[in-house]
Parts: C-alpha cells; sequence; structure tokens
C-alpha cells in the first residue's frame, strides 16, 4: 500500500518540477489568480526600477490586469519613452541606424531644454520688473500675485530671524548681569578683607611686642629701700 503511494507521489506534475515550482499555465481560480498578480506585478515594478537606477536606463513598464486596471512604471515618462521608441523603430526600419535615432532624440531634448531655459530667464527679468511691454494685464496682474507671496514669505522669515535674534540678545543681556553681580560681590567681599588686615597692621604698629611679655624693665629693679643688713664677719673658735 504504501509502495502504491510512493509510485503515485512520483508520477505526479508537481513531483517532477521539483519544490518551489508551479506550471505555467492560466491559473482557473480567482483567488489565486489575482494573488499571484499582485506578488509578480510588484517584482516586476521593483525590477524595473532597479534596472532604471543600477544600469541608468529608460525603462517604461505598462500592466493591464484582467479587469482592465492600468499599472505604469517609467523614471522619465511612459509618453515620452513610447514616442522615443517608435521614433527609434520608424528610423530603424528607415536607415536602420540606432545611433542616428538616438542622436535626433537628444536633439530635439536639448531645444526643449533651451526653450525652458528661456522662459525661467523671462521669469525672472519679469520679476526684476523688466521686459515688461509684452505682458497682458492678466499676465501682470499674476505677476504682482507672485510678488506679493514672495515678498509676504521674504517678511515672515524676517521677522522670524529678528526676534531669534533679540531673544539672543536678551539672554546674553541676563547672562552679562548676573556675571556683572557676582563680579561686584567678589569685588566688595576683597576689600573687606584688605580693610580688616590694614586695621590688623595697624594695631600692631600702635602696640609694639615686647619679648619679655610686656614686663617693665622698671619692675625688676632692686628696691633701695629695704633695710641695709651689715654684713657679718665668721669667726673661727
Amino acid at each position: 500500500m504504501f509502495q502504491n503511494q510512493e509510485e503515485k507521489m512520483s508520477d505526479s506534475p508537481q513531483r517532477k518540477m521539483g519544490r518551489g515550482k508551479i506550471e505555467i499555465k492560466r491559473i482557473e481560480n480567482t483567488t489565486n489568480r489575482q494573488v499571484t498578480f499582485c506578488k509578480r506585478r510588484n517584482g516586476l515594478l521593483k525590477k524595473a526600477y532597479e534596472l532604471s537606477v543600477l544600469c541608468d536606463a529608460e525603462v517604461a513598464l505598462i500592466v493591464f490586469s484582467s479587469r482592465g486596471r492600468l499599472y505604469e512604471y517609467a523614471n522619465n515618462s511612459v509618453k515620452a519613452t513610447i514616442d522615443r521608441y517608435k521614433k527609434a523603430s520608424s528610423d530603424s526600419s528607415n536607415t536602420g541606424s540606432t545611433s542616428e535615432a538616438n542622436t535626433q532624440f537628444y536633439q530635439q531634448e536639448a531645444a526643449k531644454l533651451r526653450v525652458q531655459i528661456g522662459n525661467l530667464q523671462n521669469s525672472n527679468r519679469n520679476m526684476l520688473g523688466e521686459s515688461l511691454s509684452s505682458l497682458t494685464a492678466k499676465d501682470l496682474k499674476g505677476l504682482e500675485t507672485k510678488l506679493e507671496k514672495g515678498i509676504s514669505r521674504i517678511r515672515s522669515k524676517k521677522n522670524e530671524l529678528l526676534f531669534a535674534e533679540i531673544e539672543y540678545m536678551r539672554r546674553r543681556e541676563i547672562d552679562l548681569h548676573n556675571n556683572n553681580q557676582m563680579l561686584r560681590a567678589k569685588i566688595a567681599e576683597s576689600e573687606r578683607n584688605v580693610n580688616m588686615m590694614g586695621g590688623e597692621f595697624e594695631l600692631m604698629q600702635s602696640h609694639p611686642y615686647d619679648p619679655r611679655d610686656f614686663f617693665q624693665v622698671n619692675g625688676l629693679q632692686h628696691n633701695h629701700q629695704y633695710p641695709r643688713q651689715d654684713n657679718m664677719a665668721l669667726q673661727l673658735v
């Protein structure tokens, strides 16, 4: 019995394909098909992103689900990549040279960039009040609105910096005042110590030190008021 089961397992198609592999065919179960679509779609988008970043390649990916929902990725733009593909396909079919198609594409991109640079330069001149003759009343009104918004943001930033500077100076003033008070207290204490030392020195000068413990020399003199006794001679018997 166990031998028959092992033979059936060995003959199954999943057993032959190996672990982790599935048969490439349409998934009949709707839930499983949707889950597999989400996983494979995310993996495909991730690979397209990695290819565009690692290899500096222009990548455009378009995916439509079974329900008609669109999923796309492009590091530039899908439309620009499709236009480039069409031009490259048409040029390669006519001339068979891809380098010429790329050259033409880059020339067109350079022309677009030059136009954008010119528009930005004109906008900067208009911001400075120059080259206004070609602008209409509507354009001037829009330019005025932009300038007012810009001036408002500039004033707000300026006031913020001024308030921060005032707060810093106020804190600095408090710190300096505290340090000044500490220095004055130290100076006053030093002056008191100097005055006390000066008083002691003056006291020492007014009462000089006597090495004989302040006994007067006259007190140690002989007193002549005591009666004088005659000296008796010694006699030998």
